[in-house]
């Protein structure tokens, strides 16, 4: 059944314009949802939306408390049920625990944990039963390196995080969720990968292949599969799955929960 503009629940995203998150907005769209896409950038929050008609854009840094009252007044607008929230943030890339700056992890914990409480805040009045809170948070965050300490440190804090969300709202039948990818193909893991080669004194290409080999299937994760993961996640059995960790890491993770 084709769904109207007006009819369309509100799905209320940060990190709509990135590599992945691109691709992850695409589909929620295509899933019958209308996309709210949040960030700093005007041009490329418009270069997105001009792509939709169910698509729009709100101006608004998730890293600051200011983001909650300009993301509610645009929601409260649209006069729309906010039927999931995906943060899908990315931190810098500062190298190593080793080389890190300690003020980089506190910024990636503000951007990561600090911008999904303010996300909730700022849409909690048009939450409703079925409604789900999601949170991109990658694997670096359960199987710790030495390579990327604001990636791990920070999505280990929004791990907990969620857990906490999906207590203080399981009455309300809202859930919460967070998707942890394995490295992507993109600009960011290349970021990693020159800091490792670097380090080591090898090449990019065979820290890659390295990487892959860290996989159970020998790959990469793609934005189609945390796509189709987050798209998941709309269904009503996911209620099942509240306060749970989807791990698409394509089989990098060893340990045990």
């Amino acid at each position: 059944m084709t769904t109207s503009n007006q009819e369309r629940e509100l799905v209320v995203m940060v990190g709509a314009t990135g590599a992945l998150g691109e691709t992850v907005a695409r589909r929620l769209v295509e899933s019958g949802l209308h996309l709210l896409a949040v960030g700093r950038s005007e041009d490329d929050l418009k270069k997105l939306v001009n792509s939709s008609e169910h698509m729009s854009y709100c101006i608004a840094d998730i890293g600051d408390d200011s983001a909650i009252e300009k993301i509610k007044a645009v929601v409260t607008k649209m006069n729309r049920t906010v039927r999931m929230v995906v943060h899908a943030a990315g931190v810098p890339v500062a190298g190593g625990v080793l080389e890190a700056n300690p003020l980089a992890l506190s910024q990636a914990i503000n951007i990561k944990a600090g911008g999904m409480m303010r996300l909730q805040r700022a849409v909690d009045s048009h939450l409703v039963r079925g409604s789900r809170l999601v949170a991109v948070g990658g694997h670096y965050g359960f199987e710790p390196t030495a390579y990327a300490a604001t990636a791990g440190v920070a999505n280990a804090g929004l791990t907990n995080l969620m857990r906490q969300f999906s207590w203080a709202l399981g009455a309300r039948g809202i859930t919460a969720h967070l998707v942890a990818p394995g490295p992507a193909d993109t600009e960011r893991l290349r970021n990693v990968a020159n800091t490792r080669a670097a380090q080591r004194g090898i090449s990019v290409e065979e820290v890659f292949d390295e990487l892959k080999e860290e996989s159970a299937i020998h790959a990469f994760t793609t934005p189609q599969q945390v796509a189709w993961g987050i798209c998941l996640l709309l269904a009503p059995e996911a209620d099942a799955m509240a306060g749970s960790s989807l791990m698409l890491d394509s089989g990098r993770r060893r340990g045990l929960p």
